[in-house]
């Protein structure tokens, strides 16, 4: 690789580790071309992104960001996964490394706070920000809903009751 496209891609990566949230890494030894194609469909679908860069490269350009203690991880053949939202990555992740073996989730960070691989798991089994959103929404909207029902409850008490002496 020339010099100068190393620049422009360690130029590139810093970019990518100054805008994310979140970063994953994990080993691709032995994924053929199909399964590393679905499994980079499976991540853009989720939300994130996922890149192969050099190792050396990387190193270079996580210095100076949040997620500079995961340069130890970068040893062998890896995918660096990433979101800006926390969850996406280490989602889309862990659900392709259950079905297949061959990629191993090494760790990740979310923010300054570092992940082993116990900790990636843990962060893909929380909810997505899409759907805290919609929890929050229904909590919002159920005492709204549970007021009209309130208030509508005695007009119908009264017709149900005046039904009742009818039928007498």
């Amino acid at each position: 690789m020339e010099k100068a496209k190393k620049l422009k891609s360690v130029e590139e990566l810093g970019g990518i580790f100054k805008e994310v949230e979140t970063v994953i890494i994990a080993h691709n030894t032995g994924l053929t071309v199909a399964q590393m194609t679905d499994l980079r469909r499976k991540v853009r679908a989720s939300g994130a992104l996922i890149k192969v860069a050099k190792n050396r490269l990387v190193k270079i350009a996580i210095k100076g960001t949040n997620f500079e203690g995961l340069d130890k991880h970068f040893k062998g053949p890896t995918t660096i996964t990433y979101s800006k939202d926390p969850v996406a990555a280490a989602k889309a992740i862990a659900e392709f490394a259950k079905t297949n073996d061959k990629l191993v989730v090494l760790g990740g960070a979310m923010g300054n706070t570092l992940l082993d691989v116990n900790g990636v798991k843990q962060l893909a089994t929380m909810p997505s920000i899409d759907e805290l959103r919609a929890k929050l929404v229904g909590l919002i909207q159920a005492p709204a809903t549970k007021l009209v029902q309130v208030i509508q409850a005695p007009p119908g008490q009264l017709a149900r009751i005046f039904g009742a002496y009818a039928a007498k």
